[in-house]
């Protein structure tokens, strides 16, 4: 018998589509068209399968009154429709732009003979990155890039009393904001400050009660892999107070590999 259309209802109303959904109470169609005018008023055809019992309209504008008319197809015959009306939803209000972010101030801080830390404050927004750029002892631009998270950088490789200007820039974006500067003399050059512990020297020993000369014994190579060797060694009498490996590198070069006294083995990488 003669298939036969039930309701048609609109559910899950965005601001640029609209789902439909009915019911066929009694036999099936081969398929169904959904007809509508778009917001140019242009007559549209959706076409659904026949098993189908729900379908979204998708490319709706906003805000605005659409009437639907569900058709069934039937062999040859297209009965109905079944209609219903709705209302796309208001469109969504968009999202404001982050406003463009800060720069504060640059300053020096941690100066050294060869180096300079720089530190600055964002007071407001988040950069992607920043460039700090100054000019080398030879007058040779230099670029060094900062993650966007950094809020301070060592600028390294700088020549001792010397005045260099640090240009700050923040990149947001493809803007490049900026710059901020500050100027600082690196420290002067010369022999570093060594803060070395004091040794503590035992008391001397009567020649008479100083320890015989140590005796090294033999030395073995084990654990043998393709870019190290373990050395192994023994001293039958005495102690040494340091030992040093000596041999040389696949390049021909001489090295040296010094070793603590109370070792008996060591790894050569």
């Amino acid at each position: 018998s003669q298939p036969v259309l039930g309701e048609l209802t609109a559910s899950q109303v965005t601001p640029d589509s609209v789902q439909l959904e009915w019911s066929v109470p009694e036999g099936t169609f081969d398929s169904f068209t959904v007809q509508y005018r778009d917001a140019q008023g242009q007559p549209q055809v959706l076409p659904v399968d026949g098993g189908a019992r729900r379908v979204t309209v998708p490319g709706l504008s906003p805000s605005r009154r659409y009437k639907f008319n569900l058709y069934g197809v039937w062999g040859r015959k297209r009965l109905g429709p079944i209609s219903t009306d709705a209302v796309t939803a208001a469109a969504e209000p968009e999202e404001e732009p982050p406003s463009q972010p800060v720069l504060g101030e640059l300053t020096a801080s941690q100066v050294t003979p060869d180096s300079i830390q720089l530190e600055w404050s964002v007071p407001e927004g988040t950069f992607d990155s920043f460039t700090v750029q100054y000019r080398d002892a030879q007058g040779q631009p230099q670029v060094l890039p900062v993650d966007g998270g950094a809020r301070r950088v060592t600028v390294p490789g700088l020549s001792p009393s010397r005045r260099y200007k640090f240009n700050l820039y923040g990149v947001w974006g493809r803007k490049r904001l900026g710059p901020i500067s500050t100027d600082a003399v690196t420290g002067e050059g010369g022999h570093r400050l060594c803060l070395c512990p004091l040794q503590v020297l035992p008391p001397a020993v009567p020649k008479e009660e100083q320890p015989s000369q140590p005796v090294l014994g033999e030395l073995t190579a084990s654990h043998v892999t393709p870019d190290s060797v373990q050395l192994e060694w023994s001293v039958p009498e005495g102690t040494f107070d340091s030992f040093t490996v000596q041999y040389r590198d696949a390049q021909g070069q001489p090295q040296v590999l010094p070793v603590d006294g109370g070792a008996r083995r060591v790894t050569v990488p």
